[in-house]
């Protein structure tokens, strides 16, 4: 099983891969509805590790 901090890395890798290789986010200055949604699961899993690191304290 994945642990909270290898799930946070790849959300951002997909994210970055997919801004780099988007032609509809390359040619625009706005991110196009995917990158907006892999940054929506990027900051879900950032939050998340955030609330679980503050739980362990």
């Amino acid at each position: 099983m994945h642990s909270p901090e290898d799930a946070l890395h790849q959300a951002r890798a997909v994210y970055e891969e997919h801004r780099r290789t988007c032609r509809q986010c390359a040619v625009d200055t706005v991110p196009c509805a995917v990158a907006k949604h892999l940054l929506r699961i990027y900051n879900n899993a950032r939050r998340g590790l955030g609330r679980q690191s503050s739980a362990l304290r």
